[in-house]
């Protein structure tokens, strides 16, 4: 089995396993004890922590372990909110955060406070000037992924913390997704990761709040982690994550140039192998191991299960394979097809080979799906209503609703409309993209008794 899905999780590095081992005979006992055995405990720690620093580019006494990444979100994000809550109670954050950041903010609307969320373009990007455009007096926090975790977009981090800098306001980088490949440039005040999406063990992020930002612990009081995470520390695990954190490190520079090669031929090929394939994500600014794109016409749950029966393990944000059935909010933000989206993250070491194999395999995959999707529109779901057609896809799950218009728009005479009938949440991004894709012209959405009515003019 060829495992491309290290975005979600990085296979646990060599040297991780090894300080894990070799740390579980030394680092089992209580570090805030002074009898030996937690001498040596907090001698690990300690030195785990100098480590992390130096990786990061803090100081020591700034930067905590968590007991994971979404866990130093939460953390980070709701103690500046508490420490600065007589500047304000506004947050920034953009439109395509990882959920945790986005279930902050929601926790934060919920409890009284106002929350602004900055649009992206179709790349995934977001721009110095619209977070300067959303700062006012009474802004808390803003928050900014470091690189997106869906489309490996590489966010403007300096610029926006130049921005946020000189409006008083600190800055909070998720930096799960790049902190293996390098430190975070830019003037951030709070800055969180996580183990797993580097190689280490999952169990263990890491929460940098920067001298000088203030901060107010919320929830009972602890004195481990200097307040800030409560619990018994999990030594083993994070002499292990720093460890595995240096490795990767070492490794980066290399591994870097070698992995952009591989996605690059994976970016350029897909569309010419494949017909009609949206490529998600910033061409040029984006992590080394990453490249997102989306098939019409297909299920996404369908292809994904089509690609692990010929042995390889990818990941996707198509609503397809969400049970809610909604696409990803990622995707939704940048206003991309969302249907058969496949997301390849390829994990350090991937071979060449694979990637070719997986090249090889995927039109075959791709067409598979269609044509399991292809059977005939029964009779009555395409009807003329006062000179418009209309399809009735109520009912239908994405791609089926994108399907019944492509088969029927050469139907009506160029500019004529298709009114495109659908509950399917997935229709409201994946009918515009494909209108952009096929150069139709997408009129809007309507209400409808059921759903929503998409109407599309036929241009060409």
């Amino acid at each position: 089995m060829v495992y491309f899905d290290a975005a979600s999780s990085a296979p646990l590095h060599p040297v991780a396993r090894q300080a894990l081992v070799a740390s579980l005979d030394e680092g089992w006992a209580d570090p805030a004890r002074l009898y030996k055995e937690g001498r040596r405990a907090r001698m690990l720690l300690d030195a785990a922590r100098e480590a992390a620093a130096e990786a990061v580019g803090c100081r020591a006494d700034e930067l905590v372990f968590t007991s994971s990444g979404t866990r130093a979100v939460h953390s980070g994000v709701a103690g500046v909110l508490a420490g600065r809550r007589r500047v304000g109670r506004h947050l920034i954050v953009s439109a395509v955060e990882h959920s945790s950041v986005l279930h902050s903010a929601e926790a934060f609307e919920a409890d009284g406070g106002t929350v602004t969320r900055v649009a992206v373009d179709r790349t995934g990007t977001v721009t110095a000037s619209s977070y300067a455009e959303a700062l006012r007096s009474g802004t808390a926090l803003a928050c900014l992924q470091s690189a997106n975790h869906e489309v490996g977009t590489e966010q403007p981090v300096a610029e926006v913390a130049s921005v946020c800098r000189e409006a008083g306001v600190p800055l909070l980088v998720d930096a799960a997704q790049s902190l293996g490949w390098g430190r975070v440039d830019g003037d951030w005040s709070v800055l969180t990761g996580s183990a797993h999406k580097w190689g280490g063990p999952s169990g263990v992020g890491l929460l940098v709040v920067r001298k000088g930002v203030r901060f107010a612990t919320q929830g009972p009081a602890d004195e481990r982690e200097s307040g800030r995470a409560a619990g018994f520390e999990n030594i083993p695990a994070i002499v292990a994550a720093v460890a595995s954190l240096r490795a990767v490190r070492a490794e980066a520079d290399a591994e870097a140039v070698r992995l952009r090669e591989l996605t690059d031929r994976i970016r350029t090929r897909v569309p010419s192998l494949v017909p009609d394939v949206e490529v998600a994500g910033h061409p040029t600014r984006r992590l080394p191991g990453v490249v997102t794109f989306s098939c019409l016409y297909v299920d996404g749950e369908t292809l994904l299960h089509e690609l692990d029966r010929e042995g390889f393990s990818v990941s996707s944000g198509s609503s397809c394979t969400s049970s809610t059935l909604t696409p990803s909010h990622v995707l939704r933000a940048m206003g991309v097809l969302s249907e058969g989206n496949v997301r390849v993250s390829l994990p350090a070491g991937a071979m060449e080979a694979d990637v070719e194999r997986f090249l090889a395999v995927l039109p075959e995959a791709v067409a598979a799906v269609r044509e399991k999707l292809g059977a005939p529109v029964p009779a009555d779901v395409a009807v003329v209503r006062d000179d418009v057609l209309v399809v009735d896809a109520l009912g239908r799950r994405c791609p089926l609703p994108v399907i019944e218009l492509a088969k029927v728009i050469g139907d009506v005479p160029v500019g004529g409309t298709v009114r495109v009938l659908s509950d399917d949440e997935a229709a409201r991004l994946d009918i515009p993209a494909w209108c952009e894709m096929r150069g139709q012209e997408y009129v809007g959405e309507e209400e409808a008794e059921k759903g929503s009515a998409y109407v599309v003019r036929r241009v060409s």
